[in-house]
């Protein structure tokens, strides 16, 4: 399946929301390089992307985001990938709110086996314009990745008042067990590292322009693993168009 054939299917889900849907979102971007925990996801190439997620009035999600990931060696290849979540958000009160989700990441045209599965928990805090959150993902043992991978991290942002702006950052860190080296640097290449972001957002209405800087601390030797694709991997100020729906 081509990517622009995962991302039609992705879009007819809106025509299917069940009636006891709260809410459905969508949107469709563009970004000039999928970067995900500091690494490209796009062999640092253009990334189209398309969304659609449904609330419930009980407080859970579901959601597709297919994206193309432009023959990265990361994902063996794979023409795009499609991230299907299940999760749910709480509002404790005071501005606290706690998250939960399970994500299966799954790859058109890759060479091999490349799907995965983890699961995520957030908490964060909001207080006016500014919100400051901690959160954590793990995908369990896989082959398809190499062993487990775990991913914390914390992140901040804040509207600027009077303005259309936000300003976000981030930093985090991944490690986890090695089974096959090689499949373990689809995710980690070069080993355990940690990742950096800082930018700036201009939203009006539907309409979202975003610029964001990215680092990690990988070293960009060339790696020998065929999925490490290190040399995207280093820091790159990426840019995002997204229309809302």
């Amino acid at each position: 399946m081509r990517a622009f054939d995962v991302m039609v299917a992705a879009a007819c889900c809106a025509s299917a929301v069940p009636a006891w849907a709260q809410s459905l979102d969508a949107s469709v971007e563009v970004a000039t390089d999928e970067r995900r925990r500091g690494i490209s996801w796009s062999d640092g190439e253009l990334a189209p992307a398309a969304s659609v997620s449904v609330r419930t009035p009980a407080g859970f999600d579901f959601g597709v985001r297919v994206t193309g990931t432009r023959g990265d060696p990361r994902h063996g290849g794979a023409d795009a990938v499609a991230d299907v979540t299940g999760g749910f958000a709480r509002e404790i009160g005071g501005g606290l709110r706690l998250d939960g989700f399970v994500t299966g990441h799954l790859f058109a045209g890759a060479a091999g086996r490349m799907d995965y599965v983890e699961a995520g928990f957030g908490a964060s805090y909001a207080l006016g314009p500014a919100e400051v959150g901690v959160d954590a993902r793990y995908a369990p043992d896989q082959a398809a990745i190499g062993g487990d991978n775990l991913w914390i991290g914390a992140r901040a942002r804040v509207g600027v008042p009077a303005t259309p702006f936000t300003v976000n950052a981030g930093v985090g860190h991944s490690t986890g067990s090695v089974d096959d080296w090689q499949r373990a640097a689809r995710l980690r290449p070069g080993g355990d590292y940690t990742d950096w972001s800082l930018g700036v957002d201009h939203i009006t209405g539907p309409i979202t322009l975003g610029l964001l800087y990215t680092g990690t601390d990988i070293d960009d030797r060339t790696l020998a693993s065929p999925y490490a694709n290190a040399r995207h991997a280093g820091d790159k100020v990426t840019a995002r168009l997204t229309v809302s729906f």
